[in-house]
C-alpha cells in the first residue's frame, strides 16, 4: 500500500493575497522598520548605528509630514534649480562687491606709485 507524496504549496498559494495585494496594503498604510545596532568592547561603547526605514507611497509619506527628497537637489530638479539660483545670486553679490572695491584700490595704488 502506497501512499501519494505530496510536496507542500508554495508559501502564499490559496491565501487570496498575492505579493500585488500585500504590497498595495504596505504602501497605503505604511510601515517602520527600525534597529540599533551597537558594539561594546569590555563595556565601552565603540560603535551605535541607528537604523530607521520607512516604507510608503509618497502621498501616505508625505500625509505624515515626510518630503524631505523634495529639498534634496540629487533627488529633486526644483530643488536642484533653486540651490543653483540661490548660488548665483550670491556669486552675483560677491562680484558686485569686487567690482565696489576695485576703484578704491586702483585708486589707492595710484597715490602710492
Amino acid at each position: 500500500m502506497s501512499m501519494p507524496s505530496r510536496l507542500p504549496d508554495p508559501y502564499g498559494q490559496g491565501s487570496g493575497a498575492n505579493l500585488a495585494d500585500i504590497l498595495e496594503r504596505v504602501l497605503d498604510k505604511g510601515i517602520v522598520i527600525a534597529g540599533d545596532i551597537r558594539i561594546n568592547l569590555l563595556d565601552i561603547e565603540l560603535l551605535t548605528i541607528k537604523l530607521r526605514l520607512i516604507v510608503a507611497s509618497v502621498d501616505k509619506a508625505k500625509e505624515m509630514g515626510i518630503d524631505w527628497w523634495e529639498d534634496d537637489p540629487a533627488l529633486s530638479s526644483r530643488a536642484r534649480r533653486d540651490e543653483l539660483a540661490r548660488e548665483n545670486s550670491e556669486l552675483r553679490e560677491r562680484l558686485a562687491r569686487l567690482e565696489e572695491l576695485e576703484p578704491s584700490r586702483r585708486r589707492a595704488e595710484e597715490e602710492s606709485s
